[in-house]
């Protein structure tokens, strides 16, 4: 860069491995404006579970693509792209950097590789029809029917998430082409630095075990309820997040509240495995950084050290 601020900075990694804090912290040396890039986020009122910024966090850094549409309204990676493309615009009229952070790969891909995103709208009577067959038969079915239609597409799908398989089939079916085809890559015009979080896998897990806990006591059962009672269904999308479908069933008497915390912790770290899936190790773009074991937290010796790693690769290519 030429000290213009028209590059993007990424902080990626797995989930509860730190990146909102260091990106805070980057934001505090650098005049910088946060991109959110998390497809749990974008939904109101669902804020413990998603670990969305806190209202100090928020006043002291600007954020975008967070608290965007209601819980029951779509979303889909179109409407993400648009709206984290025209942040992005924004942040570089205003002379600052865009720092995007975020544990969903497809969210930050989707802007680092400079994806052209099919904008098809909903057809919600095909919808409904894949949902029920997706209830019915499981997402594992829906899923092999896409592979056959279009492999590629399947292979960047996670078979247990229905709302994307979902989406793939219904733009196949609604336009007759691959989804794989529509979504085309151009590299983008702006330079890029991507900073990647890592952890010890068992450290890792143990820090999700504990933030899990943390949400029960800040009363992640109670947001579920007050949801709920909003008029917000169980089988929304954005309900089908880990620890919200979990909470849901614990309040329904499917399960006792230790066997949905369980569960939510068991998710959460097949979600880790996913995320590495998405942000490998072996990916020279990545700038890995590896937060040690001993006291770990934004004022711990090991996290100071990361920081200032950070800072030094921001640094650099800011100038």
């Amino acid at each position: 860069m030429t000290g213009d601020h028209s590059g993007l900075i990424a902080v990626v990694g797995p989930t509860a491995v730190g990146k909102s804090g260091l990106a805070l912290q980057l934001a505090a040396t650098f005049p910088a404006e946060i991109i959110g890039a998390d497809s749990r986020q974008v939904y109101r009122y669902m804020d413990i579970g998603t670990s969305k910024p806190g209202a100090a966090e928020m006043a002291s850094v600007t954020h975008h693509v967070i608290d965007v549409v209601d819980p029951d309204e779509d979303f889909s990676l179109a409407m993400y792209h648009k709206l984290a493309t025209r942040a992005m615009r924004a942040i570089h009229d205003r002379g600052r950097v865009p720092l995007l952070v975020g544990g969903s790969g497809l969210y930050v891909w989707s802007l680092v590789e400079g994806w052209k995103i099919p904008e098809v709208g909903p057809n919600q009577e095909l919808r409904r029809r894949l949902e029920a067959r997706a209830e019915q038969e499981d997402s594992q079915r829906l899923h092999q029917e896409l592979k056959a239609i279009d492999p590629v597409a399947a292979a960047r799908i996670d078979p247990g998430n229905a709302r994307r398989v979902i989406r793939a089939l219904e733009i196949y079916y609604v336009t007759g082409s691959l989804p794989s085809h529509l979504q085309r890559k151009e590299t983008p015009r702006f330079p890029v630095l991507i900073i990647g979080l890592t952890q010890d896998r068992e450290e890792l897990y143990r820090l999700i075990d504990c933030r899990v806990d943390r949400m029960i006591e800040g009363g992640l059962v109670e947001e579920v309820d007050q949801l709920i009672k909003r008029g917000y269904s169980p089988s929304l999308p954005s309900m089908s997040g880990i620890g919200y479908r979990e909470m849901c069933r614990f309040l329904r008497g499917e399960m006792t509240l230790p066997e949905a915390v369980d569960r939510v912790k068991y998710e959460t770290h097949r979600l880790v495995r996913r995320q590495y899936a998405w942000f490998r190790l072996s990916d020279e773009r990545i700038n890995w950084l590896e937060i040690g074991h001993a006291g770990y937290g934004t004022g711990s010796e090991s996290f100071a050290a990361v920081l200032d790693e950070a800072k030094r690769l921001a640094n650099d290519f800011i100038s």
